[in-house]
């Protein structure tokens, strides 16, 4: 792929934030500008869309997709992080539980939940990050999230631990799902190891690892590519000039798309130029990505 305006399915390892992971994915792409699209704690490994150059300015439609994790927990210990790396602040010993007990609990945890995001994440209140106020010993009220689990399966138990598949929509927090299972369990529980598998339709199976890259063709795609789920639109001649300029367009097309809906925006020769938005009886650009060769 001759450019750079990519998309790096990555399977970051564990022990590196997911900033250290794009600064070296940035580099070995000599990449002028690299983001993430979604945090992978250290503890994490798994799936983190590295983007370059334009593709940074898709973070987020990407971010929005629903995700797949594989969480191994501890069950008897929780601790003050929801993961391996805090301290245990309630401890259940000979607790005496049955796969069938489990399963029943999951059930629960099943469809449009409530979440409460945990004080140790990147959440902002107050422009602070809740993960430093909680450094601080400090606990502040977070509002609740309405996220969807699709899917929760148990993979294995064999006590204290037990393994789980989670297919969710954006927004959740794993860490959270475990904790809350573990005290609806009655014993707490914790993470000690969690993989993001799947994010949209980019699969754990194509991802590469850092000294695979930039080799590793499978796992690096343009930006038309990873948005593919998004309705695509040819412009006319007459579309792609007005909107290159800033004006609102309205192609037949348009009829009957969701309002607030998002496109990918072509040019006549079907080249990706745009992320447009649907508003109302008209299409507004949402992003304009400095792709083409020449502006016409």
């Amino acid at each position: 792929m001759s450019d750079k305006n990519l998309v790096i399915n990555l399977n970051k390892p564990e022990g590196m934030s997911s900033q250290q992971a794009v600064t070296r994915v940035k580099h070995i792409f000599a990449a002028q500008k690299a983001g993430h699209a979604g945090t992978l704690d250290p503890i994490a490994t798994g799936i983190l869309l590295v983007c370059v150059d334009e593709a940074t300015k898709i973070t987020r439609f990407l971010a929005e997709t629903d995700k797949e994790y594989v969480a191994v927990m501890k069950l008897g210990e929780r601790t003050n992080t929801f993961d391996s790396e805090g301290q245990v602040i309630k401890k259940v010993e000979n607790f005496n539980l049955e796969e069938d007990n489990i399963e029943t609990v999951l059930e629960r945890f099943k469809g449009k939940i409530k979440q409460t995001p945990p004080m140790y994440s990147a959440i902002k209140v107050s422009g602070q990050p809740l993960y430093k106020l909680a450094r601080k010993g400090i606990e502040v009220e977070r509002p609740d999230r309405n996220v969807n689990i699709y899917k929760l399966d148990i993979i294995s138990f064999a006590a204290p631990f037990l393994e789980i598949r989670v297919l969710c929509s954006k927004g959740t927090y794993i860490r959270a799902l475990c904790d809350d299972i573990g005290t609806a369990l009655d014993v707490g529980a914790h993470i000690v190891a969690l993989k993001r598998t799947k994010i949209g339709d980019f699969r754990i199976e194509d991802s590469a690892e850092l000294d695979e890259l930039p080799d590793k063709k499978e796992s690096v795609c343009s930006i038309d590519k990873a948005i593919k789920y998004l309705k695509e639109i040819v412009l006319t001649p007459e579309d792609f000039l007005r909107a290159i300029n800033g004006a609102l367009i309205a192609p037949l097309e348009l009829s009957g798309l969701p309002l607030n809906s998002y496109l990918r925006l072509k040019n006549p020769e079907g080249k990706l130029f745009a992320i447009g938005k649907v508003t109302g009886p008209a299409i507004k650009i949402e992003r304009l990505l400095n792709v083409l060769p020449n502006k016409q």
